[in-house]
């Protein structure tokens, strides 16, 4: 054995030690031999032996009980698309369309479209006084009011002193003139913020078209800086502070 005692030498130790035992008690010790040779191997016994050799490794345990469940984890990511399946079986036959009813009864809603429109039209022409074309409402208020306040009436509404700014325009607010038993109203046109640069009353910039009267504008004592027409549909440049009936102009979008 490597850094201790051999195995002889120790072997003849505890054989010294058992004889210096038995030595020891031999007195107290009967005289028989039977019982001398039992009582020696019994304190034999009780000394220890030297360390055995180290064992065969024992078999593999079996499985132990289960742990605790841990928590529940994240959500994974969304897989990708199973393929499309089989089309589905074909559906019941739908019921027969009663087309002869649904066209009678969609021609009479028709007619009854068109005459509502023609009723509303009458209405507006005699009974509220009011004048159309196809993007526009012309309504000839009869309340004297000096221009300021005559454009404020209007906006009020909803609308704006009206601009003629073509011949169809100008031809119908002249007819409507006419017809109402006046002889002139305010339009939409004026130079309040520079004399001689006339622009309609949305502010936009007179283009080629206009009616005036022969010899106007005039600016006639340097205070004519607001516009009226006429029956005959003609313009004139006026004082603005004068009170006369107006004409309001409405887009028919935003009535």
């Amino acid at each position: 054995m490597e850094g201790g005692v051999g195995i002889l030498p120790a072997l003849t130790m505890w054989r010294a030690l058992a004889l210096i035992s038995l030595a020891f008690l031999s007195p107290a010790w009967s005289g028989d031999p039977q019982q001398t040779a039992d009582d020696a191997c019994s304190v034999q016994i009780l000394v220890p032996g030297l360390k055995g050799d180290m064992g065969d490794k024992g078999q593999k345990g079996g499985v132990g009980r289960h742990g605790k469940i841990g928590p529940i984890g994240s959500k994974g990511e969304k897989g990708d698309s199973g393929d499309i399946g089989p089309p589905g079986p074909n559906g019941e036959p739908g019921v027969p369309c009663e087309c002869s009813q649904l066209r009678k009864a969609i021609g009479e809603m028709d007619n009854q479209v068109t005459q509502l429109t023609n009723e509303l039209k009458f209405i507006k022409s005699a009974v509220a006084g009011v004048r159309e074309t196809e993007h526009k409402l012309y309504l000839l208020v009869k309340e004297e009011k000096r221009y300021a306040d005559a454009q404020l009436s209007c906006q009020r509404r909803g609308g704006t002193l009206s601009m003629p700014k073509d011949e169809a325009a100008n031809g119908l607010m002249a007819a409507y003139i006419a017809q109402a038993g006046l002889a002139r109203v305010f339009i939409g046109i004026n130079d309040l913020e520079r004399e001689g640069s006339f622009v309609y009353s949305d502010r936009s910039p007179m283009q080629t078209f206009h009616k005036w009267r022969s010899g106007e504008p005039n600016n006639a004592y340097d205070e004519e800086d607001c516009v009226e027409m006429v029956a005959s549909g003609g313009w004139n440049d006026v004082d603005c502070h004068i009170t006369m009936h107006f004409m309001c102009e409405f887009d028919k979008e935003h009535v």
